[in-house]
Order: structure tokens, then C-alpha cells, then sequence
């Protein structure tokens, strides 16, 4: 099994005819992924060549669902216009909307994460995110395919970069999913939504969390952890040299005085039972002694 994205999954993609949106379409298709058409007002009812595969263009995520029973969409489309898409994917209804683009203006993040819990059917994943993949099932977003196989680690992470390298550092295991939240200040999936998830998930066995310097994620996160998740969790949380003050990476990883700070959520962690790596490896290891264990 897999959480949020199954082999089952009928993915469109909201600016598939977009440079960014054609190359992912080609990368997902060629996964495995069963991507069923792709999103462009002003190119609808065409009909685009993606290495071999006819993919229909629709004016919208609604007339895409009907015509081809989509249950995800992946939103490829400038920041400018990211509002717009993401809420034309609510008001379609579509289960889960994986948000890659960055740069995206907050209050538009705050306004079309509202509006979904509003509607109440449509998880969004992002924005400023790798997406998710269920190795050897299906993948939505940038993410590599090729990096791990189908295995019994969940993983969540606020980078794209560590996720991909976690996901190669336990290659030799693998996972069950793989999910990029994004480090933005607002964003739609949260790690206690995943940590839920892989806890309910019969199909995994351990979990690894990747944090970053900023907010109080994590902190809420390990609250969670302690109460509700049973499975063993590994974490990392990046950005332990940051200077205060200083934006790292992501618009979310800001350390304000001891507020945000690495070493305070790695405490948090590490007091709900949370084995903290220093490094991506380090935290690799850990995980990788849990498994060889059970």
C-alpha cells in the first residue's frame, strides 16, 4: 500500500503544455505513473504527442476529471496563476492537488489552503515542493523514480533535496512513500498530516521526518509523535550552523531568537523518542538499524 498516491492514480497536470509542466509529464509517464491529460484554457481539445502517448488537453480540471476519472492533479503552472489553478482543482473537486511551483505569494497560499478546508475535498501538497511518490506505484511531481525501490519507510521531508538523498541513502531498503511537503510558511499538507498517515498505513513499518530551522513544525510534530504514533520515527532537522535573522532556503527557515531554532526542535524530538541524526547519513544509519532490527 501507499499513502495519498496509489498505483491506482489518474494524474492530470495543470500546465502540462508548459516547458516545466512537458518535461514532468515525460518523467512521470515514463515512471509508470498513469498520467491521463493535462490542463490549458487556451489550447483545449488538442491533443499533445508526450514520447509516444496522446494526452488530451482540457479547459479545466473539471471537464478533465469527467473525460478521464482523474483523482490527482499536479499544478505546473507560473506563481502568478497558482491561486487560479489550485482553486480550479477545488471547485472540481479532485482528492489531492500536489502544488510544485515556488515562489508562490503567501497571502494566494493562506487564500487557496482556506478555500480548500472551506470545500473540504481536496489535500494539497505544497506548494514549493518535490511532490510524492510511491515507488514502483506512481509519481507525482519532480521527484526521481529511479533514485529507490518500493520498501517499507515512510518519509516526509520540507526539502526536496533531502528527501532525494535520504531516499538514496536507504536505497537498499526502500519506501512505501515518499512525500515533499515544501518549507514555505503556509502549506497544505503538514508533517502530522503525514505522520497520521504512515502511522494508519499497514504497509509501513518506520517512519523518517526531515525538518528545517523555522516555524514550529516540528515541535507540534513531536507533540503529535508522543501521543498518536507508535511506529519508530528517525529525524533530521536541517540548519543547525544558521545565522539568526537570516532566510535559509526556504521562505519558512527563518530563526527568530531561540524560536525556530534546530537544536530546540531537535530537543522536542529527541524527548517524544525520536532518534535524531546530525547528518542525513547519521540519520540514514539510525533508520537503517531500526529495520534490521524488526
Amino acid at each position: 500500500m501507499a499513502i495519498f498516491l496509489t498505483e491506482k492514480s489518474r494524474i492530470l497536470v495543470q500546465g502540462m503544455t508548459g516547458s516545466e509542466g512537458m518535461k514532468h509529464t515525460k518523467r512521470m509517464l515514463a515512471s509508470g505513473a498513469q498520467v491521463v491529460g493535462g490542463t490549458n484554457p487556451r489550447k483545449a481539445g488538442t491533443t499533445v504527442d508526450v514520447d509516444g502517448t496522446q494526452l488530451p488537453v482540457f479547459a479545466n480540471v473539471a471537464e478533465g476529471m469527467a473525460a478521464t476519472g482523474a483523482d490527482v492533479t499536479v499544478i505546473f503552472v507560473p506563481p502568478a496563476f497558482t491561486k487560479d489553478a489550485v482553486i480550479d482543482a477545488v471547485d472540481a473537486g479532485i482528492p489531492l492537488a500536489v502544488v510544485i511551483t515556488e515562489g508562490v505569494p503567501v497571502h494566494d497560499t493562506a487564500a487557496f489552503f482556506a478555500y480548500a478546508q472551506q470545500k473540504g475535498t481536496t489535500r494539497i501538497i505544497g506548494p514549493n515542493c518535490p511532490g510524492i511518490i510511491s515507488p514502483g506505484k506512481s509519481n507525482a511531481g519532480i521527484i526521481p523514480s529511479d533514485i529507490t525501490p518500493s520498501g517499507r519507510i515512510g518519509l516526509v521531508s520540507k526539502s526536496g533535496t533531502l528527501t532525494y538523498q535520504m531516499m538514496y541513502e536507504l536505497r537498499d531498503i526502500g519506501f512505501s512513500t515518499a512525500i515533499g511537503i515544501g518549507g514555505d510558511p503556509v502549506i497544505g499538507t503538514t508533517h502530522i498530516d503525514a505522520l497520521q498517515a504512515f502511522q494508519d498505513d499497514p504497509d509501513t513499518d518506520a517512519i523518517v521526518m526531515i525538518g528545517e530551522i523555522g516555524g514550529d513544525a516540528e515541535e507540534r510534530a513531536a507533540a503529535y509523535i508522543k501521543e498518536n504514533v507508535t511506529k519508530p520515527v528517525v529525524g533530521y532537522v536541517a540548519g543547525f550552523t544558521a545565522p539568526e535573522g537570516k532566510t535559509m532556503g526556504h521562505a519558512g527557515a527563518i530563526v527568530s531568537g531561540s524560536s525556530g531554532t534546530a537544536a530546540a526542535k531537535q530537543e522536542a524530538l529527541e524527548a517524544a523518542g525520536v532518534k535524531v541524526g546530525k547528518t542525513p547519513s547519521e540519520t540514514a544509519r539510525l533508520m537503517r538499524e531500526i529495520m534490521n532490527g524488526m
